[in-house]
């Protein structure tokens, strides 16, 4: 049986940088961040948190689903910035709302999260160990950035976007997911190393870095391909999408993939020249927009696709 998304939540700081700004930072420009990317502004937390942010999107999610908390079986928190090592964010969201009936943790597969965190709902509701899910993509990227390297800071935001899922007889049509751990070097941040009584090291913070055309070469190359995988399982043509809603990394490369595709500009709605790259709360907060703007009806059918780190991809097929 199908699990469909009834109801969607996001959550963005309340500080908005815009790339004027961001001048007096780093060595940029607001027209080389534009013309490379596409983004005009981000959003970067002051007093917000992962944790916060991602609750704050599930509230609104839970509200906009009209579901009670104890309705709630499970909660799937795709992040890469944690504000702990544990508990996991998932288990701090089910204690702030009151999930108490939810079964949560965390994975890590960075920019595809959302997705992931999607495919492993539907699998246990298929296999009728949960009704009702809530998966959450959130990220808070500033605290990972090395504001001195132009390359990434320039990217990523922060923010949270989440979806309730149900059980139900329509919903998503066909999954895909893939993983390269071979092109793990395109895109990396080293965790705490070994530092014990054996081991003594000098330890500082460690920041995000990439290899910008190699992420590229990926994403324009295996996104469309794992999208009409994902249409193709579903039976279901380009042309019969409404919205194909991509992980928010990069203009150049949306576009890319919908000149592969041979749909038209405007199926491919964005939020990145706001928001940045939100990793793993980039989908769900696009989805989230689209929402509550009334642009999803329902029966609509839409794609959604991540990438990133990992590498990872994933993209599903669903009616909304």
């Amino acid at each position: 049986m199908p699990a469909r998304i009834i109801g969607t939540g996001s959550c963005l700081p309340i500080r908005k940088v815009d790339n004027k700004e961001l001048e007096k930072w780093t060595d940029t420009t607001d027209e080389w961040i534009r013309s490379r990317t596409g983004i005009e502004s981000r959003y970067i937390a002051v007093e917000e948190t992962t944790t916060s942010m991602a609750v704050e999107a599930a509230r609104r999610a839970v509200e906009n689903a009209e579901v009670r908390a104890e309705e709630i079986d499970l909660i799937i928190v795709g992040t890469v910035s944690g504000d702990m090592c544990f508990p996991s964010t998932a288990c701090q969201i089910q204690n702030a709302i009151s999930a108490v009936n939810a079964t949560a943790f965390d994975l890590n597969a960075a920019c595809a999260g959302f997705l992931f965190g999607l495919a492993i709902a539907e699998s246990y509701m298929a296999c009728g160990r949960a009704e009702t899910a809530l998966v959450i993509g959130a990220e808070t990227l500033s605290k990972m950035m090395d504001w001195n390297d132009r390359s990434t800071c320039v990217l990523f935001g922060d923010g949270a976007g989440a979806a309730v899922v149900r059980k139900e007889e329509v919903g998503i049509l066909s999954m895909v997911q893939g993983t390269d751990g071979g092109g793990g070097d395109a895109l990396w941040c080293h965790n705490r190393p070994v530092n014990n009584p054996l081991v003594k090291k000098e330890w500082k913070p460690e920041y995000a870095r990439m290899n910008g055309q190699a992420v590229f070469r990926f994403a324009v190359k295996t996104v469309p391909g794992a999208v009409m995988q994902a249409l193709d399982q579903a039976g279901i043509s380009a042309g019969q999408i409404k919205y194909f809603l991509l992980h928010q990394a990069n203009i150049r490369i949306i576009e890319a993939v919908a000149k592969k595709l041979g749909q038209p500009a405007e199926k491919f709605p964005t939020n990145l020249q706001e928001c940045g790259n939100i990793s793993a709360g980039s989908v769900p907060l696009l989805m989230d927009m689209l929402n509550r703007q009334g642009r999803l009806q329902k029966g609509d059918k839409i794609v959604l696709a991540g990438f990133g780190a990992g590498l990872t991809w994933g993209a599903a097929v669903l009616t909304w």
